[in-house]
């Protein structure tokens, strides 16, 4: 796999010291490279994992050990019992972003000056089709829909967006990757509440 330069990369490198949790995948220098592996499975021996290549990777995230599809890859179910060795910089971003889509690009977008964060209402507002509904639901509604939502028991991103009255998450909560924006799942929480809502009116 070729090597290029990517400074959010480079970045999150440079924070994994001898090893590093990014949410359920404990990062480990082996070498040259990296060590990957569920959190959870950090005092098994090497041995009693499953060993799989750089491909199995997607395949693995989209399921949990149960076999249930999971739409949302930040989810608190990732299935254990795998280790994955990364031969180098190049190869660690790749599996991470089967793990995690986008969340490296996210992580050091978060730790600029000025993140670039969008909240409840300008999201929600730019939507047409079926999502333009959730720009009815009040800033109490919304904030109840996002905290359900966005639980930790459902979801391991860090929320650094928020609607008035509720605040963001704080550092100790979540994972160390970072949510910029609502999300799709979000979206449809909140467009299923609107529905909810509109049918005990009616």
């Amino acid at each position: 796999m070729a090597e290029f330069e990517n400074p959010a990369l480079n970045d999150l490198v440079a924070q994994i010291g001898g090893e590093l949790a990014f949410a359920q995948v404990l990062i480990r220098r082996s070498g040259a490279g990296y060590e990957l592996r569920h959190a959870e499975d950090a005092d098994l021996a090497a041995d009693a994992l499953r060993l799989i290549k750089l491909p199995e990777a997607r395949a693995l995230a989209q399921f949990t050990a149960a076999a249930q599809f999971r739409p949302l890859k930040s989810a608190p179910t990732l299935q254990r019992g795998w280790r994955l060795i990364a031969a180098g910089d190049a190869e660690l971003e790749f599996a991470l972003g089967q793990f995690y889509p986008g969340a490296v690009a996210d992580w050091h977008a978060a730790r600029s000056a000025n993140p670039p964060v969008t909240n409840y209402r300008e999201y929600a507002g730019r939507q047409t089709g079926m999502y333009r509904i959730t720009t009815m639901l009040n800033d109490a509604q919304a904030a109840e829909v996002i905290r359900c939502a966005c639980d930790a028991r459902n979801c391991l991103k860090r929320r650094l967006w928020a609607v008035a009255g509720l605040e963001r998450d704080g550092a100790a909560l979540k994972s160390l990757i970072r949510c910029l924006e609502p999300c799709a799942v979000l979206m449809e929480s909140a467009r299923e509440a609107v529905r909810a809502e509109q049918q005990q009116q009616q």
